[in-house]
């Protein structure tokens, strides 16, 4: 789908499986590895279960107590990009805004249901900010990702809950705050703002994209409406069982565990990155990912896949064009691997 020169549909997992090149991956923001083993024999457990259809109840339940909400705020969804469809089709809406740059699905999924949707561009010398004053007062859906994808800005959580009107749905994409430490300006969970839609994902944490599972915390009436358009077991029981363990506390333990660990090798990487000529990284990074800009980035990108690696280009993302890169945190021995291969793949031109 591309719109106005940016192809919405283009996503990271196409730059490692182009040409079915075996490549260092740095292109999608999920886990490397596979799921941890603990999670891994709940899957496999669950496998029993098949003949009979997915029944959501205790993993519904699980996730409203780990947000503190009643089980008719929670809807569990085919990955956070179900919910996406499903608010493109259910809700009533005239002025949908989508402020960018953040992840084109939420765009897509709107343009295929037939609306009209504005774009909010975040500029590049506001370090991608969010200026509520920004969004027209029309706009009866809002849509934003906190830490957005790609510029891993974390914004305010009181400069997103000033977006909030009567009338108005507040969409925020939540997808990575489970990567940032303590989950600080989160608003999942929330009931006091009117209009609030929160979307999680289960998938990048935990290794499960393949698996396909995520939820949208609202309120009842909008749970409801989302639950009509959805067809009938959504979520596998797999998925089911995957979500139900998620939550519980000994993952939210390990799951705070590891977002100090993204932290702590997002640093590396962007020391790394700073000391090349030329590079720009978008600062604060708080989520698994970094933004880069950098001179022939395109020119950059082939010649990283000649080395093994790929990374995620930039210019899909309304208000981004072909000097952008996005790259994945990863362990730092493969970001000492890449940082080797990025000078390698760097001429005097692009410095």
């Amino acid at each position: 789908m591309p719109t106005d020169g940016h192809d919405l549909r283009h996503h990271g997992d196409a730059e490692v499986r182009d040409d079915g090149a075996a490549l260092v991956d740095l292109a999608v923001n999920v886990r490397a590895d596979t799921p941890p083993a603990w999670l891994q024999e709940v899957i496999a457990d669950s496998l029993a279960g098949l003949a009979a259809y997915p029944d959501g109840r205790r993993a519904r339940a699980a996730v409203a107590a780990r947000h503190g909400v009643g089980v008719e705020r929670v809807l569990l969804t085919a990955g956070a990009a179900e919910a996406f469809v499903l608010l493109a089709r259910a809700l009533k809406v005239r002025q949908p805004v989508v402020v960018h740059p953040q992840f084109t699905e939420p765009e897509a999924a709107l343009r295929d249901a037939g609306h009209t949707v504005d774009r909010v561009l975040l500029r590049e010398e506001d370090g991608f900010r969010l200026d509520p004053a920004a969004v027209p007062e029309d706009a009866d859906l809002v849509v934003i990702g906190n830490p957005t994808n790609p510029t891993s800005v974390l914004h305010p959580a009181a400069a997103i809950a000033q977006l909030a009107r009567p009338g108005r749905t507040l969409v925020v994409d939540e997808a990575f705050m489970d990567a940032v430490p303590g989950e600080r300006e989160a608003l999942a969970g929330r009931t006091d703002i009117p209009g609030l839609v929160v979307l999680r994902s289960l998938t990048k944490t935990w290794g499960l994209a393949g698996l396909r599972i995520g939820y949208v915390l609202a309120s009842p009436e909008t749970i409801a409406d989302l639950e009509r358009a959805q067809p009938l077991w959504p979520v596998s029981t797999p998925a089911l069982a995957a979500a139900e363990s998620c939550v519980g506390p000994q993952a939210l333990a390990e799951a705070a565990h590891a977002a100090h660990r993204v932290a702590a090798d997002r640093a590396h990487l962007v020391a790394g990155l700073s000391r090349i000529a030329g590079l720009r990284v978008v600062e604060p990074a708080e989520g698994p990912f970094v933004l880069v800009r950098l001179p022939g980035a395109a020119a950059v990108r082939r010649r990283l896949r000649d080395l093994g690696f790929a990374v995620r280009r930039g210019d899909t993302f309304p208000g981004l064009d072909e000097e952008w890169l996005r790259l994945a945190v990863r362990d730092r021995a493969t970001v000492n691997s890449f940082l080797r291969a990025l000078e390698t793949a760097l001429t005097p031109a692009d410095r």
